[in-house]
């Protein structure tokens, strides 16, 4: 993962963190890979706003998917056109099928 983002920043990329997945990185140990990332000072971290939270609700909703902070990862990279870097790529593109996913 470290590889990829110096990848990414070298070639003038941007890499986003939707806030959510910060309260993920630190509820377990499977998400080791995640809490490193995010001590980087390259990183965007993606607030939630009460408009955010309602764009996120409503694909929530069209997208049948109940998963706030995946739902929110989605959007993220749909507005940023990011890919989504994870280890479930499914349940992503079970969100949007158009987002372009790494498996990690």
């Amino acid at each position: 993962m470290q590889a990829r983002l110096d990848e990414t920043l070298r070639r003038g990329g941007t890499v986003c963190v939707p806030v959510g997945t910060i309260a993920q990185a630190w509820r377990s140990s499977r998400q080791v890979r995640l809490a490193r990332l995010l001590k980087s000072r390259d990183i965007d971290i993606a607030g939630m706003t009460p408009n955010v939270a309602r764009s996120v609700g409503l694909l929530c909703a069209r997208s049948g998917h109940d998963d706030v902070v995946d739902v929110h990862v989605a959007l993220c990279a749909r507005e940023r056109r990011h890919a989504v870097a994870t280890s479930d790529p499914d349940d992503m593109l079970h969100i949007d099928h158009a987002l372009l996913v790494i498996k990690v």
